[in-house]
């Protein structure tokens, strides 16, 4: 009726429905495989309510969506910006959705302004979108490696000049 193998695959109902018609005889068998498998679950987005003020910095490497206001750098792996939200500092993290604002730079592999967005700052990215509607004051550049630091933040340095001999 059933293989082994098709027990043991993590398939998206199979696995499941295996271990339910023979829960008693291997029970045991799938915990192992399956705490192996359980960190590399996404977990849910970290959520800011709207009655919170934060003053610090941010750093995850999952996702957070901020409703209400943090004072202080974000670095995530997905941004979600609500319409009510505030963030004063820099924002990096590879995907960015801004729906509320952001008053400082945006660094972002992907970039989505949506029409309830303002931004005041610099915007780095790989790619954009700018909804008809958005407010955005500040310059975009296009950068390969947006979440590096040191690229595109270093100021140009001016060219060296021989010295003169007389």
């Amino acid at each position: 009726m059933f293989s082994k193998s098709r027990i043991n695959e993590p398939g998206p109902k199979q696995a499941g429905d295996a271990e339910k018609a023979k829960a008693p005889e291997t029970a045991a068998a799938p915990k192992p495989e399956t705490q192996a498998t359980a960190p590399k679950a996404k977990p849910p987005a970290s959520l800011l309510s709207s009655d919170l003020t934060v003053t610090g910095n941010l750093k995850t490497t999952g996702d957070i969506q901020v409703e209400g206001v943090v004072d202080g750098d974000i670095r995530a792996h997905l941004l979600t910006v609500g319409e009510g939200a505030t963030i004063r500092g820099e924002v990096i993290a590879d995907d960015v959705v801004v729906n509320g604002r952001i008053v400082g730079r945006v660094r972002g592999l992907k970039v989505r302004l949506t029409s309830t967005a303002r931004v005041e700052g610099d915007i780095i990215h790989k790619t954009i979108a700018i909804e008809s509607g958005a407010h955005f004051e500040g310059s975009v550049q296009r950068a390969d490696d947006p979440l590096s630091t040191g690229g595109a933040a270093k100021p140009a340095q001016p060219p060296r000049r021989a010295p003169e001999q007389g």
